[in-house]
């Protein structure tokens, strides 16, 4: 049996040579001995998220000072989309640097940002690297929405939910959108019938959460959609009101038998 190794580990020399030498070729004077060395120097006494920061502070020192031209070079890197639903951490852990860059320095470029978050996310997860964005301006990030809830890639649609999560694990607590429930429900009735089941997980997941923010909002809601669809995935409703269910709560009890006696 192999011995564990902790996941901050990753994020050394190792993934800085890395990183050069993919980004050399794009950016021919990137120092990589520079990069190397100051990523080498500055981690080892740092815990996961922080090695993660040096290396994207890093990478900010070293590429070009315009941050559209420095993101240009990091997007000629990200690979191939995954074309699956498995592996976005596991396979695109080189791009948590890359990500958090975005989520650092990106935030006066808005647009130019959404679409490096657009494609890292099909690579990796972008789902941290949104909260700043949807913190300064909801409104501008609620404009690309409906078209990522459209999208072919199960990724990009994952993205709306998973990022917009009121307890997304690991991340800042953040309040529904816009402060009003009702547009964490707008964007998640889009997703209720999505296909794929990693975008479902992630949907259950946000109803979860909402149900401690705003409980007897959530199931006000979830009555009114059980009402008016004949389509029901009740997995997702289960799921979501799991943490209600767990505590007895009679009305989330009896919409779950609702679902389950097709009433």
């Amino acid at each position: 049996m192999s011995e564990y190794i902790a996941l901050k580990y990753y994020f050394d020399k190792e993934l800085a040579l890395r990183l050069s030498d993919l980004i050399q070729p794009q950016y021919p004077s990137f120092s990589k001995c520079n990069f190397v060395d100051t990523v080498r120097a500055e981690v080892d006494d740092k815990e996961l998220k922080a090695r993660v920061e040096v290396i994207a502070d890093a990478l900010k020192k070293y590429l070009p000072e315009d941050y559209e031209e420095a993101l240009t070079i990091l997007l000629n890197i990200l690979g191939p989309e995954n074309k699956t639903e498995e592996g976005m951490f596991t396979k695109g852990y080189f791009l948590m640097p890359v990500a958090f860059f975005v989520e650092k320095y990106g935030l006066d470029h808005f647009d130019s940002s959404f679409q490096a978050m657009y494609e890292i996310t099909k690579r990796h997860t972008a789902e941290y690297a949104i909260r700043p964005y949807l913190m300064m301006d909801v409104d501008h990030c609620m404009n690309y929405f409906p078209y990522w809830i459209k999208d072919s890639n199960s990724h990009v649609r994952r993205l709306v939910s998973e990022g917009t999560r009121p307890r997304l694990p690991w991340a800042k607590k953040m309040n529904p959108l816009k402060n009003d429930v009702q547009n964490n429900f707008y964007l998640l009735e889009q997703l209720m019938y999505d296909s794929s089941r990693y975008v479902q997980k992630s949907v259950a997941n946000h109803i979860n959460d909402l149900t401690k923010e705003d409980p007897e909002e959530v199931l006000k809601w979830m009555q009114q959609y059980i009402s008016n669809n004949e389509k029901i995935n009740s997995g997702i409703i289960k799921n979501g009101l799991r943490t209600l269910i767990k505590s007895e709560d009679e009305h989330a009890m009896e919409l779950v038998h609702q679902v389950e006696q097709g009433v």
